[in-house]
């Protein structure tokens, strides 16, 4: 496995309230996590950063994520206990109304692969060159579409895109989405982002330089922060991309 990951200001934003890791633990099993901060006075990256270091600081002291059922329960219970220390943190501090953020997270072992998700953050899977989307982003627009009030085009360009229905930080209960991917064996690699590089480049954009044999897995990922950097940058812009190439 070959396992990279960045982040980017872009070219619009003073600052990054984006964080990301990838961590592997003693039974080589991948956690992959990407999390998008929201609030004022810099504290979306204050949130971001609960998510990434408490999540890292439990599956390091984690020596086998177990089951496919332990795993979930472990998701589940850590984004519980995030969400509450990002509440605390409002709490004690007066410049924090409307710290939150959001959080897409990978467990990659060697007998499952498992999605979690809050907000609009996304997981992808590479499959025989083509890039599928496996998160469900919990966006206004999408409840729009689910409805059959917007189509997908519509929805791209819709004023309201980025309203977010769930985030860790907005109330005192969330609830993780879970996807599992059942054929991890035909899986050529996993990606997570924020919507930094999700609203810059189209799906297909995306799939080209993760095909592109004469990079580097390094150089993809610098890549796409490169091209949406070159489309205005609006967003922060952060990637997690685990690769089974060389395995």
């Amino acid at each position: 496995m070959k396992a990279y990951y960045m982040t980017d200001s872009g070219k619009v934003r003073s600052h990054n309230e984006d964080s990301v890791t990838i961590l592997k633990n003693a039974s080589d099993e991948y956690l992959l996590v990407v999390a998008d901060g929201m609030g004022g006075h810099r504290k979306g990256e204050v949130a971001s950063s609960i998510v990434v270091s408490h999540l890292g600081k439990r599956f390091n002291e984690t020596p086998s994520m177990g089951s496919k059922l332990d795993a979930i329960n472990w998701l589940n219970d850590n984004v519980s206990e995030i969400n509450n220390l990002i509440l605390t943190y409002g709490e004690e501090n007066e410049d924090s109304k409307g710290l939150g953020t959001t959080i897409v997270v990978a467990l990659y072992t060697k007998n499952y692969l498992i999605f979690g998700n809050i907000g609009d953050s996304s997981g992808f899977v590479m499959k025989k060159g083509k890039i599928h989307k496996v998160t469900k982003d919990h966006t206004l627009v999408n409840l729009l579409v689910d409805a059959g009030n917007l189509t997908q085009d519509e929805a791209l360009t819709h004023p309201k895109k980025n309203v977010l229905m769930r985030a860790l930080g907005a109330a005192e209960k969330v609830d993780l989405d879970i996807f599992e991917v059942i054929d991890m064996e035909e899986i050529d690699s996993v990606l997570l982002c924020s919507d930094g590089l999700t609203n810059m480049l189209t799906i297909d954009q995306i799939e080209k330089v993760l095909d592109d044999e004469e990079l580097e897995e390094d150089e993809k990922i610098e890549r796409l922060i490169r091209k949406c950097n070159a489309r205005g940058g609006t967003d922060n812009i952060s990637v997690a991309y685990l690769t089974r190439i060389g395995d």
